[in-house]
């Protein structure tokens, strides 16, 4: 009888060194030079996107499109709530739009808000947007990137087509220096201190005898969101032209209040 508890013993020292062995080799595993996964790249700021319909006070509504105040109560409401864009993702992209006429002129808003998702481990969330914004950038040819680039006939200067456009040219896409009275500093641009990175632009399009309409565009990125602000403006004259000046510091206007927003 004896014999049976010296077999339990031996039976417990066995289970007790495989125990210790498993514990050391898990420590060995986890020592400098073993192997250790990737660490994933950081995700974005943003997890979700706000209503853009919901992101515009009626106070800044009522001064971006003064044709609202002059219509019934009961449509100024229902112009003041927008049209959402229709998207598949709402956690990925959203947007709204707004319109309203006035005697004068007609005037429009609408905003994009693109929340970018990398689906690559070794890229981010911020970089990936980063990339995706930079093509909307170069997109946009600005005026300042332009420059950059040496011409490659100097000599053109000199032709007559440089200094008389052609018809196409007058009738079809213009920007804030072509003939529309407006200063340097009202060219399409990169934007300081809005977001991470931004950018305007300002087409003023014009169709045969049709009025001219300008669009203001601003946009920019914050963390992993692209926000697209667009206001347009068609005066009710074709003869008349879009105030380039105080189109641009609307739309600026309310691009930093969403940036604003979007830091709350």
């Amino acid at each position: 009888m004896a014999y049976v508890p010296g077999a339990a013993l031996l039976a417990a020292l066995v289970v007790g060194c495989s125990a210790d062995t498993g514990t050391d080799g898990s420590a060995a595993d986890s020592r400098p030079g073993g192997p250790t996964a990737s660490p994933a790249a950081p995700a974005g700021k943003y997890r979700t996107l706000p209503d853009p319909c919901r992101s515009v006070t009626h106070s800044t509504l009522k001064d971006l499109l003064p044709g609202v105040a002059e219509l019934p109560e009961d449509q100024q409401e229902k112009a003041y709530a927008g049209t959402a864009a229709v998207t598949y993702d709402t956690d990925r992209r959203v947007g709204c739009t707004w319109k309203a006429e006035a005697p004068d002129s007609s005037r429009s808003l609408s905003l994009d808000f693109e929340r970018v998702v990398s689906y690559d481990t070794s890229v981010s969330d911020d970089d990936r947007a980063e990339e995706v914004y930079g093509k909307k950038e170069a997109a946009a040819h600005l005026p300042s990137s332009a420059s950059d680039s040496p011409s490659d006939s100097p000599s053109d200067s000199s032709s007559p087509s440089s200094s008389a456009p052609s018809d196409e040219e007058t009738d079809g896409e213009t920007d804030g220096k072509s003939g529309d009275g407006a200063t340097e500093d009202l060219q399409p641009r990169i934007l300081d201190n809005l977001g991470d990175a931004a950018f305007l632009d300002d087409l003023l399009i014009q169709a045969g005898s049709t009025a001219q309409h300008r669009t203001v565009s601003v946009v920019f990125r914050t963390s992993n969101v692209i926000v697209t602000v667009q206001y347009t403006e068609q005066p009710a004259l074709s003869t008349e032209i879009p105030d380039s000046k105080e189109l641009q510091e609307k739309a600026q206007a309310l691009a930093r209040k969403l940036v604003d927003k979007f830091s709350e």
